[in-house]
């Protein structure tokens, strides 16, 4: 799951937010920076933090969240 993303290394390029797969991030229109949306989401696929041209901008958590077994 995505940790966290330094404001002051962003440049607000957009790759992380095209690049995500489940639509976690989006554009801060009034920071033109990337924020996380909606962390539940993330399933740890390391895209946004590998297209991100600023090392160390986004961080990624290697341990994903356990899966929750349903009843049915």
């Amino acid at each position: 799951m995505i940790q966290y993303i330094k404001e002051e290394s962003c440049d607000g390029c957009g790759r992380c937010v095209d690049s995500c797969p489940m639509d976690v991030l989006r554009m801060d229109k009034e920071k033109e920076k990337a924020m996380i949306k909606y962390l539940d989401d993330c399933m740890s696929c390391f895209i946004c933090e590998d297209e991100c041209p600023n090392p160390g901008t986004i961080f990624v958590d290697p341990k994903r969240a356990e899966w929750v077994r349903l009843p049915w």
